[in-house]
């Protein structure tokens, strides 16, 4: 049986190398994906404690975080869809200056 920490200290790695990506690269895409694996290290802790507590309130926590996280991709990709279209960059310093 692998102990409770391990996967408590891979979620922590993976928020922490999500946080990292979604500060250091200037790409719309991969920030979007660094948001993306800060939720699914947020899932690993709340799946990790509800199996240590022997409780269901973990996993119902994750199955809404995934609906948050479904929703978040399809409206985000139109975004970054529809301003690659206008800018024909997805890069942030190539939009930051956006004007009406």
């Amino acid at each position: 049986m692998i102990p409770i920490s391990y996967f408590l200290i891979l979620s922590a790695v993976l928020f922490a190398l999500g946080m990292v990506a979604f500060f250091v690269k200037k790409d719309l895409i991969t920030m979007f994906m660094a948001i993306e694996i800060m939720l699914n290290a947020a899932n690993l802790a709340f799946i990790t404690l509800a199996k240590s507590a022997s409780s269901l309130n973990g996993q119902v926590i994750v199955f809404f975080v995934i609906t948050v996280a479904a929703a978040e991709a399809s409206v985000g990709l139109a975004i970054i869809l529809l301003i690659f279209k206008q800018k024909k960059s997805v890069k942030t310093e190539d939009i930051s200056l956006m004007k009406g």
